[in-house]
């Protein structure tokens, strides 16, 4: 399992979705808000913080954290 307090994932790692939802990715679930969309959308190489919503679960549950932008941002 990933460690969410350092791994980083980018639009791109995430299929560049276009709606807000809860996919699921081979680390787990990801619910990605309209908030974190309009990040992308303004900043395509932005690389978001991987948080997990209950480590006591067995499937991670994770959302978006705090952002970097990388590139020409």
């Amino acid at each position: 399992m990933i460690d969410p307090a350092v791994h980083k994932v980018s639009w791109a790692q995430v299929g560049r979705a276009a709606e807000p939802g809860r996919y699921l990715f081979t680390f787990g679930w990801l619910t990605i808000t309209a908030e974190d969309l309009a990040v992308w959308e303004q900043h395509p190489d932005a690389a978001f913080t991987l948080v997990m919503q209950n480590p006591a679960e067995a499937v991670g549950e994770y959302r978006l954290g705090a952002f970097d932008l990388r590139g020409g941002d």
